[in-house]
């Protein structure tokens, strides 16, 4: 019985020193688990909420090319887990105006060179140009027209209204003085345009899109219907920087139909993307990433790699894109899905705090504990040389000195302290029986 007493006692002993173990590091551990905490919550409040899994893009018509590029661009963001809207409008002028307006729920728009003033909407930003789009002026005459001064009292379709056709075939006929005073001017654009155009009912019309459009390809190939080369192409475009001279080589569009030709003299505005104030910054990095894909091929008249561009923009480029631009993608969006990239990303805002305080703690916690276990040790030494004072003073008596003295041992018995520094306890509990037996000793 008495060894089974010894036992319990003996286990009970451990379960104190384990848990006077455990307080004492929560004690030390505890208030800088908090500190970390707090410096998480801080940082938290820097950190950019996550990005929309919607966002609502500004095309065009649904015959035209810029809905078309809109579509594809839909299926790179359905993969990414982002779900890409395609808003049908009439053009970059209405684009223009739904990428102002913080009503509208349109972050971004296809927006035509030359359509769009940064002065009036500074918000705006550009993601860089897509693709050359030629102004392709079809007419119907028996003799070659290469000047639009020729085109003074026809009937000329210069695109619907809100459509970035319109906005640039005015401004380009004005400056040949051709305004309402010398020439009908129609609001019409697309197939009805060359609708009217194959009819006889428009002597002239104006298209700016893409040389792979249905619509240019059967005027190309109609008859009584002519492509007006532009012979002063290189003062276009001195004078109007939104504008580019291309050439337009025989056979490019039909090699067996030999259309056009001959090489024509084409200017092409670039279209280019632009977002709105609304756009998340991770969403606009997704985007670079989506049209690089989509045109980074090239096309009939632009060479592989060209685009997308920092070049013959409009608006000013934005952060996002002039970093893409210098560096290529974020170092997580190289290899790691859109999701994945974009939240550990964020949370590199989180780690700073954690880094800052932990390397310290690091440094300071270890001497601390050791410290603070060191001290639970000193204090029974200060207690055994304050008994011992006051026995040579005589203040306290030989059975009140072995009374306190079973006590001061009995907590020594009990003081919880790392493996590492149970030698110290040892050597203590060997002063306590060196004062013991000094006070057994005769006087």
């Amino acid at each position: 019985m008495a060894r089974t007493g010894a036992g319990g006692d003996a286990r009970q002993a451990e379960r104190r020193r384990t848990v006077g173990n455990l307080w004492s590091r929560l004690k030390i551990v505890g208030p800088a688990a908090v500190l970390i905490v707090a410096g998480f919550v801080v940082a938290f409040q820097f950190v950019e909420p996550a990005p929309p899994k919607r966002l609502v893009i500004a095309t065009g018509t649904e015959d035209g090319a810029y809905y078309a590029f809109g579509r594809r661009y839909a299926e790179r963001f359905a993969a990414e887990g982002v779900e890409l809207v395609l808003r049908q409008t009439e053009g970059s002028v209405e684009n223009v105006a739904l990428l102002a307006d913080p009503e509208s729920g349109v972050q971004v728009g296809f927006v035509q060179g030359g359509v769009g003033d940064p002065v009036a909407a500074p918000e705006l930003r550009s993601l860089g140009s897509l693709y050359l789009e030629p102004l392709w002026v079809f007419v119907r005459s028996p003799v070659v027209i290469d000047r639009l001064t020729q085109l003074r009292g026809a009937r000329i379709a210069v695109g619907a209204r809100g459509s970035g056709t319109r906005a640039v075939a005015r401004r380009l006929l004005a400056a040949n003085g051709i305004d309402e005073s010398a020439a009908r001017l129609l609001d019409v654009g697309g197939p009805d345009a060359a609708a009217g155009l194959r009819a006889g009912t428009l002597d002239a019309a104006v298209f700016i899109t893409s040389p792979e459009s249905e619509t240019v390809r059967g005027l190309l190939a109609a008859d009584g219907i002519r492509l007006v080369g532009f012979a002063r192409a290189d003062a276009y475009a001195r004078r109007y920087r939104f504008l580019t001279r291309v050439t337009l080589p025989q056979g490019a569009i039909d090699l067996a139909r030999n259309l056009p030709s001959g090489d024509v003299a084409l200017l092409a505005p670039a279209a280019s993307l632009v977002a709105g104030p609304e756009l998340h910054p991770a969403l606009a990095g997704l985007f670079l990433q989506v049209v690089r894909e989509v045109h980074r091929p090239g096309g009939l008249l632009e060479a592989p790699g060209a685009f997308p561009s920092p070049d013959f923009v409009a608006f000013p480029l934005s952060d996002e894109a002039r970093r893409f631009y210098e560096n290529g993608p974020p170092f997580l969006q190289r290899y790691l899905p859109f999701w994945p990239a974009n939240l550990l990303d964020r949370l590199k805002i989180m780690l700073l705090p954690l880094i800052t305080l932990l390397y310290p703690l690091f440094k300071i916690l270890p001497p601390f504990y050791q410290w603070r276990m060191r001290s639970r040790v000193v204090r029974w030494y200060r207690e055994l040389l304050a008994l011992e004072d006051r026995m040579r003073s005589g203040a306290v008596s030989q059975d009140e000195a072995r009374a306190e003295l079973e006590d001061i041992e009995e907590e020594v018995l009990h003081i919880a302290v790392p493996a590492g520094l149970t030698d110290r306890i040892y050597v203590l509990r060997e002063h306590i029986d060196l004062l013991r037996r000094r006070m057994n000793r005769p006087a």
